[in-house]
Formats: structure tokens, C-alpha cells, sequence
């Protein structure tokens, strides 16, 4: 693919949603310019089973590189996840078994493509390729470009040793291992969120160490509500890439206005100019509510389409200002009768009939519009369906 140096697509990939690059701006605009084909890569620790919009605003910059032309490398991380990235960990994580690691790492290639081009693909690598065959020898000569110093000024061991709280060896070799990923592939450069800067910028001295050559590292900007925590499966307020348009357009509009502008830049394709009036419209009193509706249509649009969009809007209006269900209901359908906690299992509303009585004692579950009080009322399957509603957003229609 041939390399383009458009210089507005250049500046809006240096400006729009990033926080830091390194060395410099000046020193990757130069690179960029200069024709040569760049390959970097994103590394992702499969923690969990799903890809979600903070994975999506580091894969809108990819993009970015991948239709400039530059070689992208989507690096899976089944060995550094077994370790486990004690980035903004008030507490050691729970190590997770090679097993739980690749059975996460799954769908994340698929997952991805929502956003990447097929045009120029991304190459997928896992780094146990490389990592899993260190000797003890290569460890300790790795170590020894760092010091003790240089790992305890990361915040949350800091944190950790004043309340108290252990900090265990293996997590200070994470940092040493996601470095040397960039060591292992020779690449030009490395992208990842804000929160990813101490463990990217370690791979920035390794490479220079071992490979005298000069990385380049571009930090995003993160989603967070105003207090400061970022969208993400440790505070539980992921949006999946792979929800549906209703979930995704539901869970945009829970969000705070605090988050309307950052998620406006991080994860549509709306122009700056169009940004800029929407934040002049916000100060003018325009309804924050409206203009969150516009953000959860163009994000829903950008993972599904303009249709879907609409019609999340309009079932969202319909529940929530009119009352109604959406006219899309799942219909689940039963042969006798059940009681509601086995029709909340069963729907998926629930995880376990405990969780289900926990719904069902916290008010949160409606048959026909009725607030259901007693966990062992029985649903009587009907040919028209029964509207079983938990909390405001998930319905469904109980029939034969």
C-alpha cells in the first residue's frame, strides 16, 4: 500500500484525541512526512472476554497509521496477561491460567475489525512467541537496564506502600516484559492509552538500549467520568464493541455530561468544527440531554449503522419518555409455567437465582408494567406474551 503524506490527516492524527507523544510531536510529524512506512502496534492483555470502547479509541489512531499506509501490528498479550498489569491497581490481580487467558483472547482479532481496515490488515501476534522462551539469564539482563528506584515511582505502588499493602516481585517484571515486546518485533513505534505510558516508555529505554534505535510512543486521551476513572471492565461500565445498538445507546446515555465532549472526540467521526459548536450550544443551555442523544446515535452508527442508530434513539424515547417497551422485544418462549426467578435466569436478566430474588427484592422487575414483589409469583406463558421488564432498559416477551 502506498504511503500517503497528507499533511491534514497527519495533524489530525497528532492532535485529535492524543495525550503525549514521544520524544516528540515534531520528531513522529517528521517520520510521518517522510514517507517511509512506519510499523508500530497495540498491545492488549486479554483480561477479559470482550473488546470495548476503551480498546475502540486506541483502535480509531490505528486506523488512522493503517490508511496512511504504515504496518500495524495487533500484539495479544497471552503471556504478560498471565502475569497481570498492575497499571491503577490498588491491589495485586488475580492471575489468570494460560487457559483463561487464550479463551479471552478469542474474538479479540474479530472484535478488532469493527475498527480496522481489511485493506491494509494488521498482523496479530502473541507475545509468549518470544517471551515464554527467556531463560533466567535473559530476565536478570533484562532487569538490569531498570532500577528499584524507577519501578516505585509508578503511583500505585507508591500508594500501596504508604496504606500498607504488598507489591509482589512479578509485578514489577510486567513492565519489563510488555518493554520488551517492542524489542522482540523491531518496530518503529508503539500506541496505547494514557494509563499504558510507564510500561510503553520502558519499552522506549529497552529499545534504546538493545537496539539503539529511537521508539516512538502516542498515548490517547481516556474516557473517565468526572472523578477521574476510566470507562473499563475493573469499574463496570463497559460498553462491548459487540453490544447491540439498544444496550449501546442505553449505556451512553447513563453516562455523566461531564462525558459528552470527550466521548464526542474520542469515539466519533464528527468533525472538530461540529465539536466545537456543540460545546458553544452546551454553554448556551442547550439540553445536555439532547446533545447526549446525538452522541449515542453517532457512536451506535459507527459500530452498527445510521439505521440502527435511529431506531436505538427511538426505542430509548419510547421507554423512557413515553413509557413503552421498544418495539423490537426478544420473545422467550415456555411450554408451562415458571417462576419469575427462572424466567430471569432464563432471559439472562439474572446470573443465578440469587441474583435473581436480589432483583426481584430491590424492586427492579416489572411483569405487564406491575412491579414484581414476590420472588415465587409464577409467569403463565400466553399466546399475546407476558412483558417481563428488568430495571429500564431490558424487556421480554414471555409466550408459548
Amino acid at each position: 500500500m502506498k504511503i500517503s503524506k497528507d499533511k491534514d490527516k497527519i495533524d489530525q492524527l497528532l492532535d485529535r484525541g492524543v495525550e503525549n507523544v514521544y520524544p516528540s510531536k515534531a520528531f513522529l510529524k517528521k517520520r510521518l512526512e517522510s514517507g517511509e512506512r512506519l510499523s508500530l502496534y497495540l498491545g492488549i492483555d486479554p483480561t477479559g472476554a470482550d473488546l470495548h470502547l476503551g480498546h475502540a479509541i486506541v483502535l480509531k489512531k490505528m486506523r488512522e497509521f493503517q490508511d496512511l499506509g504504515h504496518k500495524l501490528i495487533l500484539l495479544i498479550g497471552d503471556f504478560t496477561g498471565m502475569i497481570g498489569d498492575p497499571t491503577d491497581k490498588s491491589a495485586t490481580r488475580v492471575r489468570q491460567t494460560r487457559k483463561e487467558v487464550l479463551a479471552n483472547a478469542k474474538n479479540y482479532a474479530k472484535q478488532a475489525e469493527m475498527i480496522l481496515s481489511k485493506e491494509n490488515p494488521a498482523e496479530i501476534k502473541y507475545n509468549s512467541k518470544w517471551l515464554s522462551k527467556m531463560t533466567f539469564e535473559d530476565v536478570t539482563e533484562l532487569a538490569s537496564n531498570f532500577t528499584v528506584q524507577q519501578m516505585l515511582e509508578r503511583d500505585m505502588f507508591d500508594n500501596r506502600m504508604k496504606e500498607g499493602k504488598p507489591i509482589y516481585l512479578h509485578e514489577f517484571m510486567y513492565p519489563l516484559m510488555q518493554g520488551y515486546d517492542c524489542v522482540a518485533m523491531d518496530v518503529d513505534g508503539e500506541i496505547g492509552g494514557n494509563d499504558q505510558t510507564f510500561n510503553m516508555l520502558a519499552g522506549r529505554t529497552l529499545m534504546k538500549a538493545l537496539k539503539k534505535k529511537e521508539k516512538f510512543v502516542l498515548t490517547t486521551k481516556l474516557l473517565t467520568d468526572p472523578t477521574g476513572k476510566k470507562m473499563g471492565k475493573s469499574e463496570g461500565n463497559i460498553i462491548k464493541l459487540d453490544d447491540s445498538a439498544d444496550e449501546m445507546f442505553g449505556k451512553v446515555m447513563s453516562w455523566t455530561d461531564g462525558m459528552i465532549l470527550s466521548g464526542f472526540e474520542l469515539l466519533t467521526n464528527v468533525s472538530d468544527k461540529e465539536i466545537k459548536k456543540i460545546e458553544k450550544d452546551l454553554k448556551g443551555g442547550t439540553n445536555p440531554r439532547d446533545v447526549k442523544a446525538y452522541l449515542g446515535r453517532e457512536v451506535v452508527a459507527f459500530f452498527h449503522d445510521v439505521s440502527s442508530a435511529q431506531q436505538a434513539s427511538d426505542n430509548f424515547d419510547a421507554t423512557f419518555k413515553n413509557k413503552q417497551a421498544p418495539k423490537d422485544v426478544d420473545t422467550l418462549k415456555i411450554k408451562t409455567k415458571m417462576s419469575i426467578v427462572e424466567v430471569l435466569m432464563k432471559a439472562g436478566f439474572a446470573s443465578s437465582s440469587s441474583d435473581a430474588r436480589r432483583l426481584v427484592k430491590g424492586g427492579g422487575v416489572k411483569v405487564d408494567d406491575v412491579v414484581v414483589e414476590d420472588h415465587d409469583q409464577m409467569i403463565a406463558p400466553s399466546k399475546d406474551g407476558v412483558l417481563v421488564q428488568k430495571g429500564k432498559r431490558f424487556f421480554v416477551r414471555v409466550s408459548k
